[in-house]
């Protein structure tokens, strides 16, 4: 237990103290006058801010909270579908593969006033625009996963006469749980940024809406609280993934 708590600091000592330097360097190049706070907020202020606004923060967190799920949730099923669709059927993969790339060329900001215009100002453009940018990872990592799974088991399987369903459940879908954690956990990251940036365009609530009227009041302070709860959002939900990929495939701990 002692060696594994002292590995543990080892390990987490120099991200730490980066981040301990960054935020020192920060508070003296904001104290000393270099740049005038009301551009730049010292980490101190920043914290201040976020004390003092934080009933209000956790009430727009809230709303963002819920569009990221449903948008991740539904992006993640979609994501699925399609992976083992193109998987199932070589023509569907040949045909589709090249849409859904160019469907992550287009930026983000771009189609997210289209979604508003079309859909309204309530909760469906953000969770349509968080389901857009959430699914490719799940589905390119799904197909890589199905796409690495052991040949030869594969052979076997089909040389004792096991049907196609049997050998994607039996091979391929364990093959590509890896894959598919290490994807959701950029979507889980993404379903956050993709609920910001649409709240940005319009909407009543959220951290996004949030964001626009601390920006309109040059409020900076609270600028920086807001930009670090969503960091802290994004690094607590990569956690959770963490932990669920630790709780559905143990064997990789050992």
């Amino acid at each position: 237990m002692r060696k594994k708590l002292r590995n543990t600091i080892r390990t987490k000592l120099p991200s730490f103290s980066a981040i301990f330097g960054i935020l020192a360097l920060w508070q003296i190049v904001s104290s000393i006058g270099w740049v005038p706070k009301y551009m730049l907020p010292s980490p101190v202020d920043v914290v201040l801010a976020f004390v003092k606004e934080f009933p209000l923060l956790m009430s727009h967190m809230r709303v963002t909270l819920v569009e990221a799920f449903f948008g991740l949730l539904l992006g993640t099923l979609l994501g699925f579908t399609i992976a083992v669709w193109m998987e199932r059927f070589p023509k569907v993969y040949q045909a589709f593969y090249p849409v859904i790339v160019i469907t992550q060329t287009v930026p983000t900001v771009a189609i997210a006033p289209l979604l508003v215009l079309w859909l309204g100002y309530g909760m469906a453009p953000k969770i349509v625009l968080i389901i857009i940018v959430t699914f490719f990872p799940i589905t390119v990592g799904l197909l890589d996963g199905f796409h690495s799974a052991d040949k030869d088991a594969i052979q076997l399987l089909r040389s004792m006469g096991a049907t196609k369903f049997q050998i994607f459940r039996q091979i391929k879908l364990p093959s590509s749980l890896s894959y598919f954690f290490a994807s959701l956990k950029i979507s889980a990251s993404y379903s956050v940024v993709g609920a910001v940036i649409s709240e940005w365009l319009g909407g009543f609530h959220g951290l996004g809406v949030y964001m626009t009227r601390v920006k309109k009041s040059y409020a900076f302070d609270k600028m920086f609280a807001v930009i670090f709860l969503i960091s802290a959002i994004s690094l607590l939900l990569m956690k959770l993934v963490g932990y669920l990929k630790k709780r559905c495939m143990p064997w990789e701990e050992k």
